[in-house]
């Protein structure tokens, strides 16, 4: 298989795993324990079926969102992930490159492997700067400082990492931080040696536990601009994320990563937007493979949807070449999409063209 014979998520996985090491393609791709909610995410959209409408004429399509004050040209981001560089050695740079192409939002983890700053000068497209809050409060505001600095439109809290989930697949090949490999876990790397890496200590224990709402408002109030909480999945938490002052929420289970036997974003999704939906920007995303997935989200009331292992794959697979060809077949499948539902506008959406089984 080749990127050009790629068509769809699944293909970008097979290859991906053709060229990665087995611990890396495992930490990728698994879940926490059962990983149940790792595949209700994606199994939630076949819950919801579309009914679309004919002869509207569909000729020219708008894909643009507006999100937290920013123009994307299309309703789907790439969401900030950590460590891009350990999957394809060009990571965020090929993720930032490929959004830039395609005029839409990418986000970089305080975890990442190229600084934000060289991205920001590079790129004039929104960015996403995923922020870890730390035990250390003296680095959490020079990390803030930071971003500011580097002009990041938007901050996005992640608020469901507060430990790292019981991910078992990295516990069997001995894929952690620190980087401790069991002996199947080595066999893997000597047998794709250009893989022959050290990571070493890496923020181990330096996440603060007791993080609550006052340290967040605090947050809101030092960064005073578009503030975004990732990982809300109740309707009670997005009303307070709306009173402490954020501009967005993302509707997140971190792609089933941390709790397992949580809900799935998308069905959780309705009842959040009921909630906040017409006072702060709700965003969605885990599990979202297809750009029926995206028009599914959107019809609820998202206003855009992230993917995360739908870019990582390709990333991995093929660099920014990956990249730009996931997100160019993702914009074809949901122009296609949206002129097959009889609309031409993200806006035309609506849970009108829904029914759920």
């Amino acid at each position: 298989m080749q990127l050009r014979n790629c068509c769809n998520f699944h293909d970008f996985r097979r290859l991906a795993r053709r060229r990665l090491p087995g611990p890396i393609f495992d930490y990728i791709d698994g879940a926490a324990e059962d990983e149940v909610t790792h595949r209700r995410n994606t199994k939630s959209f076949e819950s919801c079926d579309l009914v679309p409408h004919v002869l509207r004429g569909v000729k020219n399509v708008d894909l643009s969102v507006t999100v937290m004050g920013q123009k994307l040209a299309l309703p789907v981001y790439c969401s900030p992930t950590a460590l891009q560089r350990l999957f394809h050695h060009q990571g965020e740079r090929a993720v930032a490159a490929a959004a830039a192409k395609y005029g839409t939002m990418f986000g970089v983890s305080s975890l990442g492997t190229v600084s934000l700053e060289e991205l920001r000068k590079a790129h004039d497209t929104p960015q996403v700067y995923q922020f870890y809050f730390h035990k250390d409060r003296d680095l959490n505001r020079a990390m803030l400082q930071r971003a500011k600095d580097a002009r990041v439109e938007i901050m996005m809290l992640t608020v469901d990492s507060i430990t790292g989930g019981n991910r078992e697949r990295d516990l069997r090949t001995g894929f952690s931080i620190p980087f401790r490999l069991t002996l199947a876990g080595m066999l893997q790397f000597a047998i794709k040696p250009m893989w022959g890496i050290s990571i070493g200590r890496y923020f181990t224990e330096m996440l603060d536990q007791s993080m609550n709402w006052d340290d967040v408002a605090e947050m809101v109030r030092q960064w005073n601009g578009q503030f975004c909480l990732k990982g809300i999945m109740s309707a009670a938490d997005a009303k307070r994320a709306v009173e402490i002052g954020c501009t967005g929420i993302v509707v997140s289970n971190h792609g089933g990563r941390q709790l397992d036997g949580s809900r799935s974003s998308f069905d959780q999704l309705a009842e959040i937007v009921d909630a906040v939906g017409d006072r702060i920007d709700v965003l969605m995303d885990g599990g979202v493979q297809r750009g029926s997935h995206v028009l599914k989200a959107l019809s609820v009331g998202a206003k855009a949807v992230g993917v995360g292992r739908y870019y990582l794959w390709p990333l991995a697979a093929a660099g920014q070449a990956g990249v730009e060809r996931a997100l160019g077949l993702m914009r074809t499948e949901i122009e296609r999409d949206m002129k097959l539902m009889g609309c031409t506008a993200i806006s035309q959406l609506s849970r009108s063209n829904l029914r759920f089984r």
